[in-house]
Formats: C-alpha cells, sequence, structure tokens
C-alpha cells in the first residue's frame, strides 16, 4: 500500500498532539526549555540537509525565484488564514493559537529530508520504514507543540499526508521513467533546498528572526523543474 507510512505519520500527529493536550500542567521554563532544544536541533540538521547539494547555485536560484512566487501567492498569509478560520469555529474559548500551532507543525512536518525520501521510498520501493520513523519523531515533536501552542497542531496531519502521499502517489506513478542516477540528484538537491527552509523554521523557534518560511516553499517545486530541465 503506498499511503500506508503517509497514514501513519497523519495518525502519529495526531496522537502526539492529543498527547500534548493533556499535559499542559507541564512548567512553563521546561517547555521553553524543550523548544530550544528543537529549535537548535532544526537548526542544525537544516545545515546538514543544504550540504547535501551537488551545486548550491541551483538551490539559491531555486529559493529566490520560489520565495517570488510564495510571497505573490502569499502562501504564509493563505496558512494563516486557514487557522483563523479554525481558530473562530472550533476554539472559541481556549486562549491557546490555533494558527500558530498549525502553521509552525505544518512547517516542521512538511518541510525536509524524511518527508521526501520517505514519501519517495513508499512510491518507489514500498519500504514505508523512512516515514514510520518520521512518524515517531513528528509525534514526539507533535506531543512538545501541543502543550505549548494548543490544537492547532493536530489539523497539521492534514498537509502532512496530502504532501507525503502526493509525493508518494507521484513518485510510484514515474519511476520507470527516471534514471537512477537522475534521482539519486533530485533527491540531493530537493534535501538541499530543504535544509534551507528546515533552517529558517529553525530560526523561528528560537525567535531570532521570523522568517515567512511557507513563502519559500514554491522552492522545492522549482528545484525540481531545474534538476529535470538540465539533467
Amino acid at each position: 500500500m503506498v499511503l500506508f507510512g503517509s497514514i501513519v505519520n497523519a495518525l502519529g500527529i495526531i496522537g502526539g498532539t492529543l498527547i500534548g493536550l493533556l499535559l499542559r500542567k507541564i512548567p512553563e521554563q521546561m517547555k521553553q526549555t524543550v523548544m530550544t532544544a528543537i529549535g537548535i536541533s532544526v537548526i542544525i540538521l537544516g545545515i546538514d540537509m543544504a550540504l547535501k547539494s551537488a551545486d548550491f547555485f541551483y538551490v539559491i536560484v531555486s529559493l529566490v525565484v520560489g520565495t517570488v512566487i510564495g510571497e505573490w501567492l502569499r502562501i504564509e498569509d493563505s496558512l494563516h488564514y486557514i487557522g483563523k478560520v479554525l481558530e473562530k469555529k472550533l476554539d472559541k474559548t481556549e486562549s491557546s493559537n490555533i494558527a500558530q500551532g498549525f502553521v509552525t507543525a505544518t512547517l516542521i512536518f512538511v518541510v525536509g529530508a524524511m518527508a521526501i525520501v520517505g514519501a519517495l521510498d513508499s512510491g518507489l520501493r514500498s519500504d514505508h520504514s523512512v516515514l514510520l520513523t518520521k512518524s515517531m519523531i513528528d509525534g514526539f515533536t507533535s506531543m512538545v507543540l501541543a502543550s505549548t501552542l494548543g490544537i492547532g497542531v493536530i489539523f497539521s496531519a492534514i498537509p502532512v499526508f496530502l504532501y507525503q502521499g502526493g509525493i508518494a502517489l507521484f513518485a510510484n506513478i514515474i519511476h520507470s521513467y527516471l534514471p537512477p542516477a537522475l534521482l539519486d540528484l533530485l533527491i540531493a538537491e530537493l534535501t538541499a533546498t530543504g535544509g534551507v527552509l528546515i533552517f529558517a523554521i529553525g530560526l523561528n523557534i528560537l525567535g531570532i528572526k521570523q522568517i515567512r518560511v511557507a513563502n519559500l516553499l514554491p522552492s522545492i517545486l522549482i528545484i525540481t523543474l531545474i534538476v529535470l530541465i538540465q539533467a
């Protein structure tokens, strides 16, 4: 089943969020320290991913073009709008910020090497081990995020499933058309581009610099087109 890994990942996020909502009595200082640790880890992971590129010039081009597209489409504003709608409909008494939880969790869970490589493995080789591992990581992270940011985190399971499931289905269709060398190059450049976005997410978590990371997401598509065109 091509979508098995994506389904388990989404369920992991939902389960982690529900547990996190029960752990809201965790001392605030502990929450802040854990979030700081996550932010530092995310930054390090982003740097490691970004160094996977064979030619970082293409990554820079994809980021510039992708960011222009993202700003034009106002993707970040759209995500916040969805979160605000959910907040109005489902959280009339809570003081938690559903929009912040939804956007933060979505960006953390969607952008990354494991999401891309895991979904490709599911689609190309029916190997779900990477996504199953990611499910455990995302489950723990969603638990921590939910204890701090509230129920908005649970809704990130939807874009995570759609994103990873879409990649898995797409990979399942095209795997017979791409030579192994090109596929390896594509994974490397996607990972590097995603690494820059992950780094930006880390800066946001630590409060060092607030970056509209969602508006950088089109760069993932742009780097894919660049690799396929120049191959």
